[in-house]
């Protein structure tokens, strides 16, 4: 089941920064791009995510097409020492910088965004592995496999996407309305319910949460309009273990 109803815990600043010019990540800047105000910065100073947390730069204004790149090169990590990444930008005024590894578990993460500097701590790698064709959802905490659980996903006509996201946020509980997707409620698939340990991992609405009505799918078949349906049990054990930032893997 999805929602598209947007929520991030952020750090509220307001900072001017000088936009560095085309260096490599960690490197020395060459040239410099005209003052851009920035609004956000995440993860929050001090703060401790999971392991593929982004670094994330909100501006306060669309930032042109020609000032990207400096944009991007703006963003040095300069601990772990080479670490390397891609940079994505989620609208005309934000750009994130994705490492190409998680970052170290338990460790400290310093960068700087222009000349502030940001410093954050990763915790323990809490890592969910989803498998859509053995309809399982496995979780491992500092590569150790802390518990197997049942999962039913996304039927064929709402299939779950495949591929590498991160924890986005947490909510319990959560209102999931299927106008929100363009399915009317008078509709055989239409619903709204109240969902509790709901973990988001797409803005787009799919979440891993507590799903008591597939209780008996799950383990056996898919059924949900794209969601990772948990038992109760299960789901409230992960809502308690997993974090901001945190990596979940769908494998088909």
């Amino acid at each position: 089941m999805r929602r598209s109803v947007r929520s991030v815990i952020v750090l509220l600043a307001t900072l001017t920064l000088a936009l560095l010019g085309s260096a490599p990540v960690g490197g020395a800047a060459v040239s410099t791009a005209p003052n851009v105000p920035i609004r956000e910065i995440q993860p929050v100073a001090g703060s401790t995510v999971g392991v593929a947390h982004p670094v994330i730069v909100s501006y306060g204004a669309p930032v042109p097409v020609t000032a990207r790149a400096a944009a991007e090169r703006s963003i040095r990590i300069t601990a772990p020492a080479n670490a390397t990444g891609r940079y994505e930008w989620l609208d005309d005024a934000t750009v994130q910088f994705v490492p190409d590894e998680y970052w170290p578990a338990h460790s400290q993460i310093s960068a700087t965004v222009g000349n502030v500097p940001l410093n954050f701590n990763t915790g323990a790698a809490v890592l969910g592995v989803v498998s859509i064709s053995n309809h399982t959802f496995t979780v491992s905490i500092d590569g150790v496999t802390a518990r197997k659980m049942p999962a039913s996903m996304g039927k064929p006509k709402f299939p779950t996407p495949v591929g590498e996201f991160t924890v986005l946020g947490k909510e319990n509980p959560v209102v999931m309305d299927s106008r929100t997707i363009g399915i009317p409620l008078s509709d055989p698939e239409g619903y709204k319910l109240t969902v509790n340990y709901a973990v988001r991992i797409t803005w787009g609405g799919v979440y891993v949460h507590s799903a008591p009505w597939s209780v008996g799918q799950q383990g056996y078949s898919n059924v949900s309009h794209g969601c990772i349906n948990l038992s109760p049990d299960n789901a409230a054990w992960y809502y308690n273990t997993v974090g901001l930032g945190d990596p979940v893997v769908v494998n088909s």
